[in-house]
């Protein structure tokens, strides 16, 4: 049991840093110089590294922001923002330097001075900023699926939750709102568009914030790869044995009662592949036209025939 326990946390940690270190690519590579700001502690951090002059780095100032809130967590929150949470953050502050090249001695791994990433900026902006939104949404989807955290707006909601019973959702909108509207002032007094309409700048930012939200989701959720079938016919045991012979798939009979001609009856519930949804349709007309059917996506299914998304 020791040894399951402790090949589940080198997994988590594992997942935890890959997860950071994709986030810290995506805010160092593709966000700090574009001047599109990703809500959160990282935007505040990248507001106030415009603010010095560029003179502090990025990932120094997510790090530091995030002690105290930290603290303040562990405080109301108790043990669950505990290491990883503090792993998380730090992994990905120690990255977004590295990738940046903030780090005397390291600067041969700086990639935000890339001939790629230099075109891109130049001439293919908004491919630029749906990179960036790609890397920052999937590395926090791979830490939240794995237990983990990156601090920040996450504790700001979880302690409103707790003591004012806001929204975890509508807190984080809020603060990323705040923080997106405050890097634009930032970015219009100090002339740092570097040829973009300010506005146009805080526009981008809020795209990136929904496009890196959907891609968490995807992450968490995962794509709809199967669907749960509800059948209700008269002829269920005709297409209880299609289901079972023609698509090889298992099929559960529930008990019902139709209400209104109170008829009691047997309803069949199936999953299947997306793939092989339309053959089961086929087969349920051919067999009753005037079968009820309803269909719902499914994000994930364990057990024989399905594969588990990690």
């Amino acid at each position: 049991m020791k040894r399951l326990f402790k090949n589940i946390m080198l997994r988590d940690y594992l997942a935890i840093t890959v997860g950071s270190i994709m986030m810290a690519l995506g805010i160092s590579v593709f966000l700090i110089d574009a001047r599109v700001v990703p809500g959160g502690v990282s935007g505040l951090a990248m507001s106030l590294h415009y603010l010095s002059g560029e003179k502090i780095p990025v990932g120094m100032l997510v790090w530091v922001f995030n002690i105290p809130l930290y603290i303040w967590g562990v405080r109301e929150l108790g043990k669950q923002f505990g290491a990883r949470t503090f792993y998380g953050f730090t992994i990905s502050a120690l990255f977004i330097d590295i990738f940046h090249g903030d780090i005397p001695g390291m600067n041969w791994l700086a990639l935000n001075t890339t001939d790629t990433i230099i075109h891109l900026r130049e001439h293919d902006f908004l491919f630029l900023i749906l990179l960036g939104a790609v890397f920052l949404g999937l590395g926090l989807g791979i830490i939240f699926k794995f237990k983990g955290s990156t601090g920040g707006s996450d504790i700001i909601a979880a302690i409103l939750q707790k003591r004012y019973g806001v929204k975890p959702g509508q807190a984080i909108m809020l603060t990323d709102f705040i923080v997106i509207s405050f890097a634009g002032i930032i970015i219009y007094l100090k002339d740092l568009s570097q040829g973009q309409p300010p506005m146009s700048l805080t526009l981008y930012a809020f795209f990136l914030l929904f496009v890196s939200a959907r891609l968490i989701d995807i992450v968490l959720d995962g794509f709809d790869y199967a669907r749960s079938v509800i059948i209700i016919s008269d002829k269920h045991e005709l297409i209880s044995e299609a289901i079972m012979n023609t698509l090889s798939r298992g099929a559960t009979a529930l008990k019902g009662r139709g209400i209104y001609k109170n008829i009691d009856r047997e309803v069949i519930m199936t999953i299947v592949p997306r793939r092989e949804l339309t053959l089961l349709t086929e087969i349920i007309e051919e067999i009753d036209p005037d079968a009820f059917v309803t269909i719902h996506n499914v994000h994930e299914v364990l057990g024989q025939g399905f594969r588990r998304r990690f």
